[in-house]
């Protein structure tokens, strides 16, 4: 017992020291957290990065987990089992084997002492970037934003310099960095904006800070390859007599705050057309404190502006009481397992033209959707 636990040791600390080495051969690394935009970013930085001629290596975790090689093409992360922060370590030993300058990588984790561990041991940022703070993972992050600011700043390590928009910033931030002896850069709002074009300048903060010149980094960052459930709009000819439908991938916006900014945007962005709003909400059987704060806006009205809201994936057969209880519109579950038996029956029950926007997740029935719709729709610009 004592030999297989002296063994044991000693096989942590190779393993450890060989994480330690090949984080050290990776010149620039970079790790971006928070709650939503995180994929973004990390386009944009490495995009940038790329344009000033620098060789990255940038992973996302987000819709789908994908490796941007520093020629730009992408290489999906196959994984064996349930996704672990244990897959970084890969990842940088990738980075390292490849040679190449600056790694760009999306923290994966939730719990404070998993980012921590993620961070300090793992990817070891010398800049981290948060995106933002919104309340999501309530069980694992906490209730409140000040919780989920907390939480996050686990991923402060010593020496880190730490990027956060003014509006996201929080003092829990300052003291953890204080804590360590990191440094934060607050990106001021110095123009008004959707949360998209605050992904775009905080990228774009990051790159000047790294000696990217302005025109490389607009280049870059307005060239980035869009993730796969990035906000993406179609045009599609659905129903009998058949009839142009708008389709919104907004799956990936999750939960009720993200999801407001996005309709925000679109009302922005796409130009009137009489069509009826119509919502087709996904759950997630993983996901149940989503499904939750779901429940509670669309009890506080946050579905007031949408003539139908339909329920796919997990948890839909809870819904019957709420059908007659909730606000109006009432959540219609729609047993249907497949993307096109759903929008036959979608098609169907609205009998018109609409725009349907897809929220909640984008796991399970949400990526089969935006897999459909890309199929069968046009690409709309916004």
């Amino acid at each position: 017992m004592v030999i297989c636990f002296a063994a044991l040791c000693l096989l942590l600390y190779v393993e450890r020291r060989a994480v330690l080495r090949n984080a050290r051969r990776i010149p620039l690394r970079i790790a971006v957290t928070g709650t939503r935009g995180k994929s973004t970013v990390i386009r944009m930085i490495a995009a940038a990065l790329r344009e000033a001629g620098h060789h990255v290596l940038a992973k996302t975790t987000g819709s789908k987990p994908v490796l941007i090689l520093p020629d730009g093409r992408e290489e999906e992360v196959v994984r064996r089992g349930l996704p672990t922060i244990l897959e970084q370590k890969r990842i940088v030993k990738k980075a390292a084997d490849l040679g190449v300058r600056a790694m760009v990588t999306e923290m994966m984790s939730i719990q404070p002492e998993c980012l921590a561990a993620e961070s300090r041991c793992l990817l070891r940022p010398q800049f981290l970037v948060v995106t933002n703070v919104r309340i999501d993972h309530r069980e694992e992050m906490g209730r409140t934003k000040t919780e989920i600011a907390r939480s996050l700043s686990a991923a402060v390590r010593p020496g880190t310099t730490v990027f956060i928009p003014e509006s996201e910033w929080y003092p829990e931030f300052e003291a953890a960095a204080g804590r360590v002896g990191a440094r934060i850069i607050i990106l001021r709002n110095t123009a008004a904006g959707s949360f998209f074009d605050e992904d775009s300048r905080l990228a774009g903060a990051v790159a000047s800070h790294l000696g990217v010149s302005e025109a490389a980094a607009l280049q870059g960052i307005s060239a980035a390859a869009a993730d796969f459930g990035s906000l993406k709009v179609w045009e599609a000819e659905l129903g009998v007599p058949a009839a142009t439908w708008t389709l919104v991938s907004a799956f990936a916006a999750n939960e009720p705050e993200s999801s407001r900014l996005v309709l925000e945007h679109l009302e922005q962005k796409l130009a009137p057309n009489g069509r009826p709003l119509v919502g087709i909400l996904n759950f997630r059987a993983d996901r149940g404190d989503r499904t939750r704060q779901w429940l509670a806006a669309h009890g506080q009205g946050f579905f007031s502006g949408f003539r139908s809201v339909y329920v796919v994936g997990a948890h839909i057969h809870s819904l019957n009481i709420r059908r007659r209880t909730g606000r109006p519109p009432s959540l219609i579950p729609l047993p249907d397992r497949t993307p096109p038996a759903i929008m036959e029956k979608i098609a169907s029950m609205e009998g018109a033209a609409s725009r349907l926007i897809g929220l909640g997740n984008i796991g399970g029935i949400g990526e089969a959707l935006v897999e459909h719709w890309q199929r069968i729709g046009r690409p709309h610009a916004l």
